[in-house]
């Protein structure tokens, strides 16, 4: 019986890790889906968006928007971080991301080489990953 009551104990232990649930409840799942089909939409819009600056412009104009593409999806992973830990951790959605973007918005403007136009709407394609997963939500409903 003493056995049982360790096993039983050790399992509630295995269970909880640092007071957080290692099995996330549904309303987290549902979270984390968005938050994977989101970035997938990112990515998927940021292929076809470099292919498409490559193909109207150049090589070195669709590159611009590749670092800018690429940097928006840091962002939003970081924003995605920054939201997760809402009630936890953090009372209120950090704007350290926000460091990010103004960075890189500040590279831009200083080296030669880049483009600020290309890097700002690079940046922003994480945007229209959001537009497009909202019309696809509304569409469904």
């Amino acid at each position: 019986m003493d056995e049982n009551n360790d096993a039983t104990e050790t399992n509630s232990e295995a269970a909880v890790l640092g007071g957080l649930p290692l099995e996330p409840d549904s309303s987290m799942q549902e979270y984390y889906q968005l938050q994977n089909e989101l970035l997938l939409l990112s990515i998927s819009l940021m292929v076809v968006g470099f292919v498409s600056v490559w193909m109207a412009y150049s090589l070195t104009t669709a590159l611009n928007y590749l670092i800018g593409a690429c940097s928006g999806v840091v962002y939003l992973k970081l924003l995605a971080r920054s939201v997760e830990k809402l009630g936890r951790s953090a009372s209120k959605v950090s704007k350290n991301q926000l460091a990010l973007f103004i960075g890189v918005i500040v590279v831009a403007s200083q080296l030669d080489q880049l483009q600020i136009v290309p890097v700002f709407l690079g940046f922003l394609t994480y945007k229209a990953a959001l537009i497009a997963y909202m019309f696809k939500a509304l569409s469904t409903t």
